[in-house]
């Protein structure tokens, strides 16, 4: 008899084979529990094969769920499971973490292409030294207390610092605006050597593991300052009332600076983006941040960070990419829904393509228009496959054929049922085999919803590790699922009018988001009037494809 049936276990591998063998059901092992010469067998094999986690049963936070498995062909993608995959990104990222508690982490290497961009050794020494600073002056420490108690008291002496200073980013809008804004002040954070803490509204801690070592990014619930939330354009600590009044004299006359960047900013308060931090804001502990776009490009034309921003970024479309393979990693929980439905629905398909649907309608209901967009602009851009007559009898394919898995994401499921149904009662003109899966179809859209946003989340997750992506214009979920995976979208321009535009879509410049709502000014001229021809100033920012007035980062031909 073949030993693995033959009830001789001596390892949690071999239970669980036989368990196979015999048709019951395997128990949970406790590693602790294993011989030391299984022990030794386990770590001799993580030590030469890239390890993966496999999840048995029970919860996420049980110490004998997560096993660590070392079996070639369990990985996410196939062949790619028995390569040993670089799971720090070129030193992207730091080993040492708790794998157990965020799997994503390190894990997701395994799902997704290799890095089409590398970190310089540049930035990852900057993102060390965030880390460091984050650190010595984050929530917890004797820093942090004291400028909590002198932000709540009202002192306002510079000769009490303590080498450390904050950016407070607001929770504000979808999540896709939320994303863009994470990774907007992170990089702001690095330029002026702020600590981060992000307002973790209702969702934040739900959504994304700790990216720093050490230390939390969440602005801890007992923040002093009061009504921080409710802070608008109006406020008397807004960035734009305080320049009105010629208040940027000093830091005495400030305990904070409410810096607000919605799109729809005034001109006073879009200011903030020309300052150099070294006349005003440098002397000010205390920044809160407002926005709901993603402001990089705009970063790139003052001329106070562009020769830090292209020592971190010398490939300028690269921003968001590298910066969320850093910051952003799914908890344990969104995880889940990530690798189950991958796994079951798009892992053994030859080529995968998403489609990212967002309409700009009432009450966000299905409309022909937009179904017919979809498939034009995967038809113009061979993205999709046409089919045969029904009538006509086609043959069922053979054995072996070309497989395309369709993740189809947005709010309403009429789309994907029109585009499955099309490819079930019709056999597509090139014999592949087409499939259509859509995770949720929420029907509305409820901001700061636990669940919906935990769904959201591992929707875009799920568009990053496609091959192809069309997403649809103005939509930032569209950008973060892009730019997440490094791909470049084939963009469907906003209709008018009710009508297919001509054409349906175009493939974007780079995989870079769009910048919404960026100053109309130039920073050098000071002069608020003097429209903002880019063209003119960076050959890395340009117009944004699907909204002329957004500037996107863009990594220029070289001739």
């Amino acid at each position: 008899m073949d030993k693995k049936c033959s009830g001789e276990e001596s390892n949690w591998l071999e239970v669980e084979e036989a368990a196979r063998c015999t048709g019951k059901k395997a128990p949970i092992v406790n590693p602790r529990r294993w011989s030391s010469a299984a022990n030794a067998m386990a770590v001799a094999l993580i030590m030469t094969i890239p390890p993966i986690l496999f999840i048995f049963s029970g919860r996420l936070d049980a110490p004998a769920v997560w096993i660590k498995s070392t079996v070639a062909g369990l990985g996410a993608r196939g062949a790619e499971s028995s390569k040993k995959l670089d799971v720090l990104l070129g030193g992207l990222l730091l080993p040492g973490f708790d794998e157990q508690s965020c799997a994503s982490r390190y894990q997701s290497v395994y799902y997704r292409k290799n890095m089409t961009r590398s970190p310089t050794p540049y930035l990852i020494d900057r993102l060390r030294r965030q880390e460091a600073l984050q650190r010595r002056c984050g929530p917890g420490t004797d820093a942090y207390r004291r400028a909590s108690d002198r932000l709540k008291s009202g002192v306002k002496g510079v000769d009490t610092v303590d080498g450390c200073s904050y950016l407070v980013l607001l929770s504000y809008r979808g999540l896709g605006n939320r994303i863009l804004a994470a990774a907007s002040a992170f990089l702001y954070a690095m330029l002026t050597g702020r600590v981060l803490l992000v307002d973790r509204g209702k969702t934040m801690g739900d959504l994304f593991c700790e990216p720093f070592p050490g230390t939390t990014w969440l602005l801890p619930l007992d923040f002093p300052l009061q009504g921080y939330r409710d802070l608008g354009e109006d406020a008397a600590e807004s960035y734009g009332n305080v320049t009105l009044r010629n208040e940027t004299g000093g830091s005495s006359e400030h305990r904070f600076v409410y810096m607000h960047l919605d799109h729809a900013a005034s001109v006073e308060n879009k200011l903030a983006y020309c300052d150099d931090h070294r006349q005003f804001l440098h002397r000010v502990q205390w920044v809160v941040m407002r926005t709901d776009v993603y402001i990089a490009p705009i970063l790139f034309l003052n001329p106070a960070y562009q020769q830090e921003l292209h020592r971190m970024f010398p490939r300028k479309d690269s921003v968001f990419y590298i910066v969320s393979r850093y910051l952003l990693h799914p908890t344990n929980d969104v995880w889940g829904m990530v690798t189950r439905f991958y796994d079951s629905y798009l892992k053994s398909a030859d080529e995968r393509l998403g489609i990212q649907i967002r309409v700009f309608v009432k009450d966000d209901k299905p409309v022909q228009h937009i179904l017919d967009q979809i498939l034009a602009c995967t038809s113009q851009e061979r993205l999709l496959p046409g089919v045969l007559p029904s009538a006509g009898g086609a043959p069922p394919p053979p054995a072996g054929a070309r497989s395309k898995a369709v993740l189809v994401t947005g709010l309403n499921g009429w789309y994907h049922d029109s585009i499955r149904e099309m490819y079930w009662r019709s056999a597509s003109a090139n014999g592949e085999v087409v499939s259509v899966h859509q995770p949720s179809r929420e029907e509305h859209q409820r901001m700061f919803h636990r669940m919906q946003d935990m769904k959201a989340l591992a929707e875009m997750y799920l568009l990053s590790m496609t091959d192809k992506i069309v997403t649809s214009g103005w939509s930032t979920f569209g950008y973060v699922g892009t730019a997440l995976g490094g791909l470049t979208p084939y963009i469907m321009i906003k209709p008018e009018d009710e009508q297919v535009p001509d054409p349906p879509c175009r493939r974007a410049m780079s995989m870079e988001p769009c910048a919404q709502g960026p100053p109309y000014f130039e920073c050098t001229r000071k002069e608020v009037d003097k429209l903002l021809d880019t063209g003119n100033l960076v050959p890395h920012v340009r117009a944004c494809e699907d909204m002329s007035w957004g500037l996107k980062l863009i990594e220029p031909i070289s001739e």
